[in-house]
Order: structure tokens, then C-alpha cells, then sequence
């Protein structure tokens, strides 16, 4: 039984917890280093930036797929 093929389909309503629960830890881990954290908060915030523009422009072109 190999985990990583198998699909599954989650609600927003669902999805919801999980995200609450991946944040609840990266609020933690934050508060418990935040002075290593600040070390890297221009590569932190690169990465960021990066990753939202990429997200929003897969959301974008997945909207206009769709209709």
C-alpha cells in the first residue's frame, strides 16, 4: 500500500482544520525561534512573495479553465 498515490477530495469546510492546524504550528515554531527567524526574514519574505504570485497566477489561470 503505497500512501502518496492515493487521491482524495476534501471540502472547504475540511480544509479549513488543516490549514488551522499548519498554521498553529508555524505560529509556534515562530514564537519558540523567533531570533533565529528574524536572521532570515528578507529570504523569508522572497520566498513569500514568490510563492503568492505564483499561487494567485495557478488560481487565475485555473478560474479561466474552467469557465
Amino acid at each position: 500500500m503505497n500512501f502518496f498515490t492515493k487521491e482524495t477530495s476534501w471540502s472547504n469546510a475540511e480544509f479549513i482544520v488543516f490549514k488551522l492546524c499548519v498554521a498553529s504550528i508555524y505560529v509556534l515554531i515562530g514564537a519558540y525561534f523567533s531570533s533565529f527567524f528574524l536572521q532570515y526574514r528578507i529570504v523569508i519574505t522572497v520566498v513569500f512573495a514568490i510563492t503568492v504570485v505564483w499561487t494567485v497566477s495557478l488560481w487565475l489561470k485555473k478560474m479561466r479553465s474552467t469557465k
